[in-house]
Order: C-alpha cells, then structure tokens, then sequence
C-alpha cells in the first residue's frame, strides 16, 4: 500500500493518542505529526456556505473534539471509542485530493468519502492496525455524508439496510452529529434533524446497530444484486456448483492459501494463462480474461466446484467475475488473504516471477477488500 512518509506510526501509537477522561482533551500536536497526510488539512479550503469555520485541518479538530464531548462516546466499549475516534481524526483526510474551486466561485470536494477511506486504509496498514478494526473505521469514513441526506432519496429503507452490512449505522450516526457540530453554517440545525431522521429509519428498518437480518446468504446476495427485491424474501437455496473468488495483493500468498485448502480443486489461474499464451501482466489483457472466463464457464457448466485465481483488489474488478458466476447459479466465497506490508515485500521479493514494487504500491492505493453482501460467504485470511 501507500508508504506512509512516517512508518514508524504504530498502532498502539494511535491507541495512546485517544482522550480520556477527566479533560477528554486530544493531543493535537501529536496527532497532527503522525502523517503529512493530516498536516495537509490545514491548507485544503473548503466552501464557506458549509464550512464558515476556515479549513478542513479546523473543521477536522472540530468534529473530534465534539464527539469525545459526547456522552454517547464516552459511555462506549474502548475498542469502539478508539476506531470511531479516528475515524473523526481521518474522516476528511481524501479532501486535499479532489478539493476544486468551481466556475460558480464555491469549493467541492466530491468524491473524498471513498478517497479518504483509501488514504485511511493505507496508513492503518502501514501502522499494523487489526483488520477488523481498520475496516470498521474506513467503513465509517466511506459512508460519512450518508446520514446528511438519506432521508431524501427516493427508497430511504433499501439505502439504510445496504448501508447497514458496509458499516454500523449508530456509529455512523454518532460521527455524522459530531460532524454537524464541528462546523460553522447556517442550516446546522437542519443538518442535525436530517441526522436525527437517519437514525430512526435505520431503527425502523431493523438495523440500528447490526447488519439487517436476511432469512439467508442468497437473499442478501440477491438484495444487492436486485434492485427491487424484498429483504425479507427468503430465497431458495441451491446451487450448481461452488466457487471461490481470491483476492489479495500479487505476493500475498494467494497460490499458498489455494495450496492448503483447496488442494483438489481445478484452478483457472490468470497468471497461468499468462504464462501460457506468452502475455506479460503489463501487455493488453483481452486474451487472458476471454480464455479465463470460458475456461470458467465449463466448470459452471459441468457443475464442478473451481477456483478463480486473480488479485481482485477493486470491487469492479471482482463484479465481472461474480456476474459471471450468479449466472450459473454458483455458490460464491470470496477468499482475501493479506499480510502487514514487510512481509509483502519479503514474500514478493522471494518469488521467481516478482512483480515490481511500484505495481504492488499502484494496486495497494486501489485496495477495496471483499465486504460481506458481495457473495455469499467471505473467508479472511489475515495476518
């Protein structure tokens, strides 16, 4: 992943960093010296209709210093405290990306929510932050803006019960008031209501603090994959053969994690193919997928359980293949294996067919690992 300019920023660092009680008082100077990425904040505008209290650096050390306020917050396991607290601390940290002064004169930012999500997710790598942890957070800053303006799509409830299996919705709730507080604007209070509006749909949808509870795998599959579907149909459940998706990093031990568990399985392995047709990872790609997808489509045919052997690090990337396989009724795991980035390193470095540092870094800043509502069972593989 991105090489933070300070790797020596440990997760126990950042769990050293949370307030606590009696002052509940954040240690700017030290959070801020952590990464350049947050130092950057002070310089990145944004539009005073929104945000009449300066930079996103401001209105950053507003939005934590007002959720540690929170009594909510405070009364929380501290392992929910602590992912929630940065959260708050990275939750803008994608803006000085896509920051733009418009024609109109006004300054946006859109897009930041899932960039600030993968900057996050890169420097909590680095920092050997646990997985579960790191995703939790990230789920929180991709998702972040979400309770501002739920309440006026047009299917509130699909968006609640969606939104509920990528991140916790009263967490998520909890950052978005504390968001409305750290700022200066003139339709707070609005804001605050919309909030407030947010939380009770998830209630009402049965997914405050949980994911929604479908009947079965293949109906939360299938509730995502269509878009008017009833959640709480229960789909039946049979399947003509059983596949799993990899996904992981080159390097990562994907062929290793085949080797240990799906010994007996027929693999269709892009890089096998690559190697058979004479095709390097760089050249044009249309040769391997085509023969790969129809190498595919005759274990789905034949109804034989298979492995699909491929990086799959972005989510559209493992959408063609997944498409593929709810066509023939498949039954789909995801198998994600990752390792803390020095191990990557080592493990590429040892392999006959290294791949290039500099491609392992372009793929690790678009790293989205599997969620759960993409198949119907996930298995991670992380150490």
């Amino acid at each position: 992943m991105h090489k933070s300019a300070k790797p020596t920023v440990t997760h126990q660092q950042l769990l050293s960093l949370i307030p606590t009680g009696p002052t509940w008082q954040p240690d700017w100077t030290a959070i801020w010296s952590l990464w350049p990425e947050l130092a950057v904040l002070d310089d990145c505008p944004q539009d005073p209709i929104h945000h009449a209290e300066g930079n996103a650096g401001i209105h950053t050390r507003m939005v934590v210093e007002a959720i540690v306020a929170d009594e909510e917050w405070r009364s929380l396991p501290p392992i929910d405290q602590s992912y929630l607290f940065w959260a708050a601390v990275l939750h803008d940290i994608g803006k000085p990306a896509v920051t733009k002064h418009e024609e109109n004169g006004r300054i946006s930012s859109r897009g930041h929510s899932r960039v600030g999500a993968s900057i996050a997710r890169q420097l909590l790598w680095h920092a050997g932050s646990p997985f579960a942890w790191r995703e939790a957070l990230c789920g929180i800053i991709n998702q972040h803006q979400l309770p501002f303006w739920l309440i006026e799509r047009d299917d509130p409830e699909r968006l609640a019960i969606e939104t509920s299996w990528r991140c916790r919705p009263d967490y998520l709730c909890l950052h978005a008031k504390a968001d409305a507080l750290g700022r200066t604007c003139q339709d707070k209070q609005t804001i605050l209501e919309s909030v407030d509006l947010a939380t009770a749909t998830f209630e009402e949808a049965g997914c405050s603090d949980r994911p929604f509870p479908f009947a079965n795998d293949e109906s939360r599959v299938s509730y995502f994959d269509l878009p008017d579907r009833d959640p709480h149909y229960a789909a039946h459940e049979e399947f003509r053969c059983s596949v799993t998706v990899m996904s992981g990093l080159p390097g990562v031990g994907k062929d290793t994690w085949i080797a240990n568990n799906r010994t007996h399985h027929p693999v269709v392995s892009l890089d096998l193919i690559r190697e058979e047709f004479g095709v390097s990872a760089t050249d044009n790609q249309g040769q391997v997928i085509q023969a790969a997808h129809e190498r595919a489509r005759e274990h789905l045919r034949a109804g034989t359980d298979f492995v699909w052997n491929a990086t799959n690090v972005t989510r559209q990337n493992r959408s063609k293949i997944l498409r593929l396989l709810r066509d023939y009724d498949a039954y789909i795991e995801i198998a994600y294996v990752e390792v803390g980035p020095e191990q990557l390193h080592q493990q590429n470095r040892g392999r006959s067919d290294a791949v290039p540092d500099a491609v392992i870094d372009h793929l690790a800043k678009k790293l989205e690992p599997p969620e759960t509502w993409e198949a119907h069972r996930i298995i991670g593989d992380v150490l």
